[in-house]
């Protein structure tokens, strides 16, 4: 009976529609994330040039920068154009297929994100505690085949999610309270049971967040133990040094992507509109902050961006 009293519309399109309740404030709010999307591609594009340019950057250490930086160019880029359309131009349409799309994307690039962190983790275990075997056991092939298996993780572990949404049935509210296709934010509009949706997610959000944390911080745990067998502080501060930068973009990219998945869930009492700025700042403000990160806390890099900026 149910069945026949439910009337679908036309799924042609669902609404996004931006920051609800703050939208006489729209053109002011998108001055600093337009900003912050600029300086990410400034910032992630010139990483990628100067070590594409630079054969003494040719490195496993740089390649694993290279592909942290197109992660953040992609996450940074599948949101941002359509939340900029909307805050400017009030463009707030989106196609179901292209919703669909946005939501494997952003999750898939957050997932590969995850494994990158992960194997620079595994970079700086072999570089402190065995550093003898670097040069045999890190190696450019072995960086690029674990990013292959990051991408492939990432593709099998997301795929399911625009599937999951693309079963549900979407009645009179098609409207989006968000810039952009979050998954669970699409699945609350759905006049169907969305059940297998959130336990998915979670378990996505937990299974890789929590496994990939749990190796890294056991990889830092065993990194301390070294540093301090170590029979200098210079070679302590050294030592811990090269690991700063890896672990300020760990604690952002890790403390972001869990308050943005597990507030959707259980953080009822965040007012909708901080909620979804603070969604939006995990997707600018990261991708944002590692070139800068890494810029700052990499000598070989810093003096590299230093060269070519006297030219100009």
């Amino acid at each position: 009976m149910a069945a026949v009293n439910l009337t679908l519309v036309d799924t042609s399109a669902f609404v996004l529609m931006g920051i609800p309740g703050l939208e006489a404030a729209h053109l002011w709010i998108s001055i600093p994330f337009a900003s912050c999307y600029f300086i990410n591609l400034l910032g992630n594009f010139t990483v990628l040039f100067i070590v594409g340019k630079e054969q003494t950057l040719h490195k496993p250490m740089f390649l694993l920068l290279c592909m942290l930086a197109l992660t953040d160019i992609a996450t940074a880029t599948s949101v941002m154009p359509k939340a900029l359309s909307i805050f400017w131009f009030d463009l707030r349409g989106i196609t179901v297929g292209g919703c669909f799309t946005q939501t494997f994307i952003l999750n898939a690039v957050t997932v590969m994100c995850s494994s990158l962190l992960l194997t620079m983790a595994f970079d700086r275990y072999v570089a402190i505690c065995n550093p003898l075997r670097y040069t045999t056991v890190i190696t450019n092939g072995h960086i690029a085949k674990l990013g292959f298996l990051g991408l492939i993780r990432a593709v099998l572990f997301i795929l399911p999610l625009p599937l999951l949404l693309s079963r549900l049935p979407y009645c009179d509210n098609r409207s989006i309270p968000n810039t952009y296709c979050d998954h669970m934010a699409v699945a609350k509009i759905s006049c169907g049971d969305i059940t297998i949706n959130r336990i998915y997610g979670l378990v996505i959000t937990l299974v890789v967040i929590e496994i990939d944390v749990t190796l890294i911080v056991m990889s830092y745990g065993l990194i301390i133990r070294a540093v301090f067998q170590m029979p200098s502080k210079k070679a302590h501060h050294k030592a811990l040094n090269t690991c700063t930068a890896h672990i300020c973009v760990m604690l952002i990219s890790y403390g972001s992507c869990l308050f943005s998945n597990l507030s959707y869930r259980f953080g009822q009492g965040i007012a909708p509109h901080i909620h979804i700025i603070l969604d939006n700042l995990y997707i600018t403000v990261p991708p944002m902050l590692n070139p800068i990160i890494y810029g700052v806390k990499t000598k070989e890099l810093r003096d590299k961006v230093g060269k070519y900026t006297c030219k100009i």
